[in-house]
């Protein structure tokens, strides 16, 4: 069943691996949307508005004016958005119940350790205001683990699940694209290498991971003490 969209979708984004997994995933399917940029480097994300409907304080979030029934639903949490879109739209996210439970663990697994791990191998490989060899130490192995996971899994596959391109290679990519930032030799792992080669190759990812890239300079969290006080001294 094809479903359209008239009106545009509101993407609450700033460009970032969490971010890229809608501006993909929108880009994928093709449907209108609007970009609202939240600098998280200026604390947009506190903005009462924005909390409103992002409760935790993060983006990416959207709000589809074309929500079940006709009415407008806010979706936040970038897992559940690439879920939300996938069943709406019924592209990237397959209805067999095999292959959906095959994609979700994939999806999991990306949210559950792939972003959460990777996150803190950068923290504490770039951020850190002093270096802790044990904290970098910690989060490099585990970040190397994850990568031989995922190149385990792609060996004689082109994509993570199901089969097919769906939301689970799109919540990885992102991440797996800073692999340089991480300490990882790409070489090490072929089949990611691969994949990543695949992936980018898609003119819909192209175009996702291109929204907002000019505002990319404008957060610089290594060299921005003020966006690594906001960041990184939440309770």
């Amino acid at each position: 069943m094809t479903v359209s969209q008239e009106k545009p979708i509101d993407l609450y984004y700033w460009p970032t691996p969490n971010g890229w997994k809608i501006s993909v995933m929108l880009e994928e399917l093709g449907v209108p949307y609007e970009v609202k940029y939240v600098n998280i480097g200026r604390g947009e994300q506190f903005d009462p508005h924005f909390l409103s409907f992002s409760p935790n304080n993060r983006m990416p979030a959207i709000i589809d004016p074309e929500g079940p029934d006709g009415e407008p639903i806010s979706v936040f949490e970038s897992g559940a958005i690439l879920q939300y879109l996938g069943r709406k739209f019924g592209k990237f996210y397959p209805q067999d119940e095999r292959e959906r439970v095959e994609t979700d663990e994939w999806l999991m697994w990306q949210i559950g350790g792939f972003g959460p791990m990777l996150g803190q191998n950068h923290h504490f490989r770039h951020y850190a205001p002093e270096k802790v060899p044990y904290g970098i130490e910690r989060y490099f192995n585990e970040t190397h683990r994850l990568y031989k996971v995922l190149n385990r899994r792609l060996e004689g596959r082109d994509h993570v699940a199901a089969g097919q391109y769906t939301i689970a290679d799109m919540a990885i990519l992102g991440w797996a694209l800073r692999w340089q930032r991480q300490g990882i030799d790409l070489e090490e792992f072929p089949d990611v290498k691969g994949w990543l080669d695949r992936l980018q190759a898609r003119e819909g990812v192209q175009r996702g991971l291109a929204v907002g890239a000019d505002d990319q300079h404008k957060l610089v969290i290594a060299e921005d003490k003020k966006a690594q006080s906001i960041l990184f001294g939440q309770k």
